[in-house]
């Protein structure tokens, strides 16, 4: 088989996975032009490493554009197309530094604010109480941008008041209950912004001119946004706040008001995992680590490299979590 038939076919099946694989597909295409239409069996590992050590590479770029070709091998392989992968040894993974950024109330509301002045602009795609549903939807419920803007209209049940999300990355759905709050902001919007009854299977963000937003779209807005807002990082991160922020936001600020009220932490870190589509230790410990200092001295104590154990695999976090 041929080495652009070969990516062809492995996009395709990518994407039928429901999964867009835009930058995977950069990679595989460069390998292409790189190396031409070879026989798949015959590339060799000298014809792929300048594709992984291209200029001023970082470390993170190389692990990622390694990663997707050795994806795409190792299904050739598993199909008898070829007999061994064409790729260097692995560098070390790069360690992950990001910290996320937790608005605080007060910034939530300045963005809100924000809204309404920048969105007034004729030009802007999303008016203003489009966007700022927007926004409160993804704080109050802690939903990706992806899962946000391909909600429909039925995915909203206003009568059992629950929403359904199609998670971006597993396409596996999962029901949310939508508290008394964000009840009534997504009813006055559904009211004001879905007149007819065909409209169903619409989408429920809509655009001006009532089609479904675009994530570059929102994300562009929401730095106009921000900037108006007078929201920025000061702790010398490369990175300035960011909508999945939001995120971010909504499960710390659940932690804190759980640990300020004494909640049974051992019940509820499993319900917000669940709650937000994770189910893997890490990602509630991720978390964990953003909310107030005094708890990050016992955590550390509870954190040895374990990889994606669930939480409920550890006994001793479980313990410490009981104890708060």
């Amino acid at each position: 088989m041929k080495l652009r038939e070969a990516i062809e076919l492995y996009i395709e099946a990518r994407k039928s996975e429901g999964t867009p694989w835009v930058k995977g597909a950069q990679n595989l295409r460069a390998l292409y032009r790189h190396v031409g239409d070879l026989p798949i069996d015959r590339i060799r590992v000298d014809q792929v490493v300048p594709i992984l050590d291209g200029p001023l590479t970082a470390a993170a770029t190389w692990y990622n554009k390694y990663g997707a070709l050795r994806q795409f091998f190792r299904y050739w392989k598993v199909r008898n197309e070829i007999y061994r992968l064409p790729l260097p040894p692995p560098r070390r993974a790069p360690a992950q530094t990001f910290v996320p950024y937790v608005y605080s109330r007060t910034e939530l509301r300045r963005l809100l604010v924000a809204t309404g002045i920048t969105q007034r602009d004729l030009n802007c795609v999303i008016d203003a109480n489009t966007f700022r549903t927007l926004l409160l939807f993804l704080y109050g419920t802690g939903a990706m941008l992806g899962e946000a803007v391909q909600l429909e209209r039925c995915d909203v049940d206003f009568r059992r008041r629950r929403i359904t999300l199609t998670g971006c990355k597993t396409r596996r759905a999962r029901e949310l209950p939508i508290g008394p709050d964000l009840y009534d902001i997504l009813l006055k919007y559904d009211r004001t912004h879905h007149q007819k009854a065909t409209m169903r299977h619409s989408p429920f963000f809509l655009t001006k001119d009532g089609s479904q937003i675009k994530e570059g779209t929102a994300n562009k807005t929401f730095r106009r946004v921000r900037k108006k807002a007078g929201v920025a990082r000061n702790d010398g991160a490369r990175y300035q706040p960011r909508m999945h922020d939001l995120r971010h936001t909504f499960a710390v600020h659940r932690l804190t008001a759980w640990f300020k009220h004494s909640v049974d932490m051992g019940r509820m870190i499993p319900a917000l995992s669940a709650y937000m589509g994770q189910h893997d230790l890490g990602a509630a410990e991720r978390y964990l680590r953003l909310t107030p200092g005094r708890f990050r001295a016992q955590l550390d104590k509870l954190s040895p490299k374990r990889g994606k154990r669930r939480w409920r695999d550890d006994a001793k976090l479980m313990k410490f979590l009981d104890s708060l």
